[in-house]
């Protein structure tokens, strides 16, 4: 009778190690699945900020190189500057504004005739009167720049000797006032000097050498 009843208290006890050993296995492979699946949440994981990231380095509608869709420049790209220079012999705003509608009193450093206009290079310059035996002009050269003008298609050109062909100013055209100024040497140029009248847009009117003996 005693022996029976041992037999039913170690039946109990058996199971119970039985359930404890599946309940371990179970648990292991469990963690052994979680495991398995975690590796590939893990490499989705990381590679989010860096796809977030290029996405916000990249401005919409442009490759990563940074040229637009369909052949176009991107904003990162700059546009080749505007060219601004000036044509060649165009008036400079120094002889065309600030002498409108006067007289000046210059130096002539060259003439030329482009696009059937004539143009001068010119510098203020100052005229003392020469009273000795004979009456003439003292040229006394300007320090500034020369700046260029031009001349209005009816202006008229008085020369005196020693470009005009007597000490008395003649009238010469516009050519051949050019002619006769590229033909003195460069040395002799800066002893001329001009009286030039201005209309009101800025174009040389008239042009009159004074004599020099």
């Amino acid at each position: 009778m005693l022996s029976s009843r041992r037999r039913i208290v170690i039946v109990p006890v058996s199971a119970l190690v039985l359930a404890s050993a599946a309940l371990t296995a179970c648990t292991a492979r469990g963690e052994s699945g979680q495991a398995g699946s975690g590796a590939p949440s893990t490499s989705v994981t990381a590679s989010a900020p860096v796809s977030a990231r290029a996405s916000a380095s990249t401005p919409p509608g442009t490759t990563a190189s940074g040229a637009a869709p369909g052949g176009g420049t991107g904003r990162g790209q700059a546009s080749a500057p505007a060219d601004t220079s000036a044509p060649t012999g165009a008036t400079t705003p120094a002889g065309a504004a600030r002498w409108a509608g006067t007289k000046q009193f210059v130096q002539i450093s060259k003439a030329w005739i482009s696009g059937g206009r004539t143009y001068l290079s010119v510098r203020t310059a100052q005229k003392v009167a020469v009273t000795g035996p004979y009456e003439a002009w003292h040229i006394m050269p300007g320090q500034g720049p020369y700046a260029t003008v031009s001349m209005a298609a009816d202006g008229r050109v008085l020369l005196s000797a020693p470009l005009g062909d007597d000490s008395q100013p003649v009238s010469y055209s516009q050519a051949e006032f050019v002619r006769r100024l590229t033909a003195e040497s460069s040395l002799i140029r800066p002893a001329l000097g001009y009286d030039l009248s201005f209309d009101g847009t800025g174009r040389v009117s008239r042009v009159q050498s004074l004599y020099t003996p």
